[in-house]
């Protein structure tokens, strides 16, 4: 269980803004931008301006001029407990409720924000302590540290490369659902058969089955590559 329910302390809205630029910020390595936040959480800039500023009136962030924002201690854990929550939230719909993965994105955002350090607990325990929720992201440790591993995206593999699918994007249910029917899900074994130039689609192998993934659906796919 986190030392102390952080998020509780804060709106939904700051929340979600802490765990957005988390996200950017892991990608980049760098200051996230306004314009990458009102991308991100499809708001205005004018949004996103007047949200830092609470942000920043609270601690969590701090402001480099023309750069943008990075999340300071305290909104870091803020982020991770959120984050937590989420991750464990779509592990006990997908595994314990057996709802499809394509649908438990949905439903954490919206619980994310109510679950109690207690229900916490209660949840981590129940599906065994995991490490990764049904899309692959780890899991933030009780104590709100996370290991993200090193992952490539598999748009960025070149035709017989070979590697193991780890994690998805979460963020498109029509992509999930597509893998979901395709029996293609984190832990697969893969290899790129082939890829069309200018953008077209890569022939991904499976097991046994080759399978056609465009540039978008790849790009959302993180591959740990086989060396």
């Amino acid at each position: 269980m986190a030392t102390q329910d952080q998020s509780h302390l804060h709106s939904h809205a700051i929340e979600d803004y802490a765990k957005a630029i988390y996200v950017l910020e892991t990608r980049t390595h760098a200051p996230v931008s306004t314009t990458a936040l009102a991308e991100r959480l499809e708001v205005t800039a004018g949004s996103v301006s007047a949200m830092l500023k609470k942000l920043d009136d609270h601690g969590l962030v701090t402001h480099t001029p023309y750069r943008g924002v990075r999340l300071t201690a305290g909104g870091h854990r803020l982020a991770l407990e959120v984050i937590r929550h989420h991750r464990l939230l779509e592990l006990f719909l997908a595994e314990v409720l057996e709802m499809p993965w394509e649908r438990v994105h949905a439903e954490a955002e919206v619980l994310e924000h109510v679950l109690s350090s207690e229900l916490e607990e209660v949840i981590a325990a129940k599906l065994g302590n995991p490490t990764r929720d049904p899309h692959g992201d780890p899991i933030p440790t009780p104590e709100l540290t996370i290991d993200e591993g090193e992952t490539i995206s598999l748009d960025g593999l070149a035709a017989g490369s070979r590697g193991r699918f780890v994690r998805v994007s979460d963020s498109d249910p029509e992509m999930l659902r597509y893998l979901g029917e395709r029996g293609v899900a984190p832990g697969a074994e893969l290899e790129v058969v082939d890829r069309q130039p200018f953008g077209g689609p890569l022939f991904v192998r499976f097991g046994g089955d080759v399978h056609p993934l465009g540039g978008e659906l790849a790009r959302a796919m993180r591959v740990e590559v086989e060396r």
